[in-house]
């Protein structure tokens, strides 16, 4: 999974280090790179969360996908108020505070939990995500000034290896720890008092409480060790970062900037759609009637695809033109949706699951596409791409909302749709002057 905020980040060239902070940064960079790990493998329970939650609180798919909604809403209301942050408190203070925020966010799961309350476990996540747009915003630029301006590139792909690899790691040990528990017929349910409904719903909720601790634990932890370490203070060259409002140019003026950020809107939407669904997908009887702890192990091949399809990208892109790379994955993609949408049993599972390694490359490559030729309108657009992974709070809503009223298989056609938009922004519609 490219998770939001990974491509956030400057050119290296547009950030510098103080004067004299030169020297070796192998364990500042360790520590920085479990950020990136972290941010990814909390995200990534979100999946976890989404059948969870449905089963305790008997909710539909529409109002389960407001964990999703909540989540990434932060993203959109968040973004300008990192920025201020940075501001004041600098990049490295930032960081520090962007992982304390993550971390009581993750206690608020006791009390969410303890009181068996919906609304109190989307709050809970909504502290998480503001901590985690603050955490993003800062984190990217340090990785770019850690070490020599030649190895950049190498020190970046390392980082987001880790995401990746939080990503793929999560689902499988959330399932075990958080979806263990053998799930209470609905009927059962019905026939239930208020008071022992209520009671059961504790019990059962109180499985995310453990890891839900044991990450804010180690949250605080790494705030407190980046706290001590002496990182570089950062230098932002505003050349680059911040339009020229004399000219009476904007970013908004450039087709390919806009098509850009509705790719990035559309695909962070798709991908997190896909990935919502999965366990639900991967239980029903046509499909793999797995138990939901099975299921949950078996996303985890959909995020290390992204993982494995990361550096095969990455490869392609030396040779090849990134918007035709970006094309003919999502077009691959779509035909892989279109697929499990048509079949069940095993082909459906396996063809949703190899999604995953196509959308690796997507979310840089729109990211770099949009951006390109802007010069001094760069850091505009960076804004405006990044307000754009709001799609993550949109897309999964909508497809929820689908799913109730024509079943969970056929909803699988709203992320077909979307990456067929992602197939003309690459071929046509990342073109410009």
């Amino acid at each position: 999974m490219i998770v939001p905020g990974q491509s956030m980040i400057q050119p290296a060239q547009k950030i510098a280090p103080a004067s004299g902070s030169t020297g070796n940064y192998g364990p500042a960079l360790a520590v920085i790179t479990t950020v990136f790990f972290m941010w990814g493998f909390v995200t990534v329970l979100n999946d976890i969360l989404v059948p969870h939650l449905k089963s305790i609180f008997d909710l539909n798919y529409t109002q389960i996908m407001l964990i999703q909604f909540t989540f990434f809403s932060a993203y959109f209301l968040m973004s300008m108020p990192s920025a201020k942050v940075i501001s004041w408190l600098g990049y490295k203070g930032s960081i520090v505070l962007g992982l304390a925020v993550m971390g009581l966010g993750a206690l608020l799961f006791v009390p969410a939990a303890s009181l068996a309350s919906y609304a109190l476990f989307l709050g809970a996540l909504y502290v998480l995500a503001s901590g985690m747009t603050i955490l993003q915003v800062a984190a990217n630029p340090y990785v770019a000034v850690l070490g020599p301006p030649e190895s950049a590139s190498s020190r970046l792909n390392l980082a987001q290896a880790f995401n990746s690899l939080g990503t793929t790691i999560g689902p499988y040990l959330g399932g075990a720890l958080i979806l263990s528990a053998v799930r209470t017929a609905a009927s059962e349910l019905n026939a239930m008092s208020p008071e022992r409904l209520q009671a059961h719903r504790a019990l059962e909720a109180s499985s995310v409480k453990l890891p839900y601790v044991g990450i804010a634990a180690l949250l605080f932890v790494l705030s407190f060790a980046i706290s001590r370490f002496k990182l570089p203070v950062l230098a932002n060259i505003e050349e680059g970062r911040a339009h020229d409002s004399s000219t009476g140019d904007s970013a908004w003026k450039h087709p390919h900037l806009v098509l850009g950020a509705l790719g990035i809107f559309i695909y962070v939407g798709a991908e997190v759609s896909i990935g919502s669904f999965l366990v639900n997908y991967f239980s029903q009887t046509d499909i793999g009637g797995l138990s939901p702890k099975d299921a949950a192990s078996l996303v985890s091949f959909y995020w290390g695809g992204a993982m494995v399809g990361r550096f095969i990208g990455s490869a392609l892109m030396q040779k090849l033109n990134p918007g035709g790379v970006l094309g003919g994955a999502a077009l691959v993609a779509c035909l892989l949706v279109t697929v499990s949408i048509l079949t069940t049993g095993h082909v459906a599972m396996w063809s949703i699951i190899l999604v995953g390694l196509f959308n690796s490359v997507m979310f840089p490559t729109i990211f770099t596409l949009a951006i390109d030729g802007l010069g001094k309108l760069t850091g505009q657009g960076s804004g405006i791409l990044v307000m754009a992974i709001v799609g993550g709070a949109i897309i999964p809503l909508a497809q929820g909302a689908l799913a109730d009223r024509i079943g969970i298989h056929m909803a699988f056609i709203l992320p077909a749709v979307c990456y067929l938009y992602i197939v003309y922004y690459g071929l046509r519609g990342s073109r410009h002057a």
